[in-house]
C-alpha cells in the first residue's frame, strides 16, 4: 500500500481534485455571467439606437398661424353650397395659407432678406391645405373669418429643429435653404412655431413621399388589431382543442405519431412559406381581397397554430398523472377529469403559450408582404365584420415600407413605429407573465 493510499482523507482539508472542480464551477459561473452581461449590453445598444432614432417621431414641429379664410377665394358664390365647396381644391387653400403666413411674418417684423413669398410659404407642410380644407368642410361658417390654426411644418424644417438637418446640408438640399432655417429659428423665438407632442403619429394614416411629417400609424395599428382578433378567435380554440385530443384522447398509433411529427415540423417552417400558402389558397383559390386583415389573420393563424399546440401539450403533460387518477378514482369520467381538473391546472401554460404565439404573429412581416399588405393605404378600414375585408396595413409592414423611402424623415418614422411595436410586444409578454402568476397552482 502506497503512502498516498495510507494517508487518511480529512473532510476539513480540500483535496486537489475538489479544488479543480470548484475552480471549474467558478469559471463556468463567470462565463455564464459574462454571457448574460454581453446579452444585456447588446440589448441596451439596440434600445439606445432605436430610441435615439425614433423618439423624435413622437414630437412634431407646428406653425401657429392666424388664417383669414377669404370668401372670395373659397366660396365665390357666397351661398355655402357643400357641393361647390368640395370642388375647391387644396391649391386655393394653399394660396390662402401662404398669404396669411406672409402677412404674419411681415407684421411680426421678421427680416426676410433672401426669401421670396414662395420660400416663406415653403416652410409649411403640403398637408396643411388639406387640413384647413377638412376644417372648412366640417364647419362652413368658418369662411370669411380669421381663425387660429396649428399647421404642420415642412419635413426639412422639422428635421432641422430636431438636429437631423444642418445649415451645411441645407445648402446642398433643393427642398430647403439656409435662409428658411434662419426664419424657422426666429419663428421659434417669437412663439410662431413650436415642437409639440405628435399624437397624430399614432392615429393618422400613411402619407406620400412628399409629406413625411404627416405620416402616421393609424391604419397599421387598426390592421394589426384586426389580424390579432382573428388569430385569437381561431388559433386559440383550435390549437387547444387539437392539443387536448392528441394528448388525452387520441390513440397512440402511427397516424398520431405522423401528426405530431408534422406539427413539430410546421413550427420550424419559415414564415414566408405560410405567406405563399396564404397567397395560393386564400387569394388565388378562395378569391379573398389582397391587403385585407382577414387574409393576414388567416395566414398568421396557420403560422401560430403549431406554437400554441406545442405549448398546450407541454402544459398538459406537466400536470401530474395522479390528478387524473384521483379524479377517475372518485367516479369522474375521462372527459370530466380533463376539463374539470387537468385543463384548469394547465391554464397558465396554455395562456402563456397563446400570448407568446400572438406576439410572434404580431411581429411577422414576410407572409404579409406576399398577400399584398405592403400597399399604400390611406383609408381606415371599417368596423368588423365588414372592415376585415377592407384594405389595411400592419405595423411590421409599415416599418418595412417606411425604410424603403428616400426621405430621411421616414427613417425616424420607422424607428418610432418600432418603438410602438416593441411596446405592444412588451405589453403582451407582461400579460403572459401576469396570467401565469394569476392562475398558477402548485402541488
Amino acid at each position: 500500500m502506497s503512502d498516498q493510499a495510507a494517508r487518511p482523507i480529512s473532510l476539513l482539508k480540500r483535496s486537489g481534485h475538489t479544488a479543480r472542480r470548484h475552480a471549474a464551477e467558478a469559471r463556468f459561473r463567470t462565463c455564464g455571467l459574462g454571457a448574460i452581461l454581453i446579452g444585456l449590453l447588446a440589448l441596451a445598444m439596440l434600445l439606445a439606437s432605436v430610441l435615439g432614432s425614433g423618439l423624435g417621431a413622437f414630437r412634431q414641429t407646428y406653425i401657429h398661424l392666424p388664417i383669414h379664410l377669404d370668401e372670395a377665394a373659397l366660396d365665390k358664390s357666397g351661398n355655402r353650397d357643400p357641393k361647390a365647396l368640395k370642388k375647391v381644391t387644396t391649391i386655393s387653400y394653399g394660396k390662402v395659407i401662404a398669404a396669411s403666413l406672409n402677412d404674419t411674418v411681415l407684421q411680426a417684423g421678421i427680416a426676410t432678406q433672401g426669401l421670396t413669398k414662395d420660400d416663406i410659404a415653403g416652410i409649411i407642410s403640403r398637408e396643411a391645405p388639406a387640413q384647413v380644407r377638412d376644417m372648412v368642410l366640417s364647419d362652413t361658417d368658418l369662411i370669411g373669418k380669421t381663425i387660429q390654426v396649428r399647421l404642420l411644418a415642412n419635413g426639412r424644417i422639422d428635421g432641422y429643429l430636431k438636429g437631423r438637418i444642418t445649415a451645411a446640408t441645407a445648402a446642398r438640399d433643393s427642398n430647403v435653404s439656409p435662409a428658411q432655417l434662419q426664419l424657422a429659428d426666429v419663428m421659434m423665438e417669437r412663439g410662431l412655431m413650436s415642437l409639440d407632442f405628435n399624437a397624430a403619429f399614432l392615429t393618422a394614416p400613411d402619407a406620400s413621399d412628399q409629406r413625411p411629417e404627416a405620416a402616421g400609424l393609424g391604419v397599421a395599428i387598426l390592421g394589426s388589431a384586426y389580424m390579432m382578433l382573428i388569430v385569437l378567435a381561431l388559433a386559440l380554440p383550435i390549437g387547444v382543442a387539437a392539443s387536448i385530443y392528441l394528448e388525452e384522447f387520441a390513440p397512440k398509433n402511427g397516424l398520431t405519431d405522423l401528426i405530431e411529427v408534422n406539427i413539430s415540423n410546421l413550427a420550424a417552417v419559415p414564415s414566408i412559406v405560410f405567406g405563399i400558402l396564404g397567397l395560393a389558397i386564400f387569394i388565388n383559390f378562395a378569391g379573398l381581397p389582397h391587403s385585407a386583415p382577414v387574409v393576414g389573420g388567416l395566414v398568421l393563424t396557420l403560422m401560430t397554430l403549431p406554437t400554441i399546440i406545442i405549448a398546450t401539450r407541454a402544459s398538459l403533460k406537466a400536470v401530474p398523472p395522479s390528478i387524473r387518477q384521483a379524479a377517475q378514482g372518485l367516479g369522474a369520467s375521462r372527459m370530466q377529469a380533463v376539463f374539470h381538473h387537468v385543463l384548469p391546472l394547465a391554464a397558465p401554460g396554455i395562456l402563456t403559450g397563446a400570448i407568446l404565439g400572438l406576439a410572434q404573429a404580431l411581429g411577422e412581416t414576410a407572409p404579409l408582404l406576399l398577400i399584398g399588405m405592403v400597399a399604400f393605404v390611406r383609408e381606415y378600414p371599417g368596423a368588423p365584420p365588414e372592415g376585415l375585408f377592407d384594405p389595411a396595413s400592419a405595423l411590421p409592414v409599415q416599418i418595412y415600407n417606411w425604410t424603403q423611402r428616400a426621405d430621411p424623415a421616414f427613417v425616424e418614422r420607422a424607428s418610432g413605429a418600432i418603438i410602438v411595436l416593441l411596446a405592444f410586444l412588451l405589453f403582451m409578454n407582461a400579460g403572459a407573465i401576469l396570467l401565469r402568476r394569476r392562475f398558477e397552482r402548485r402541488w
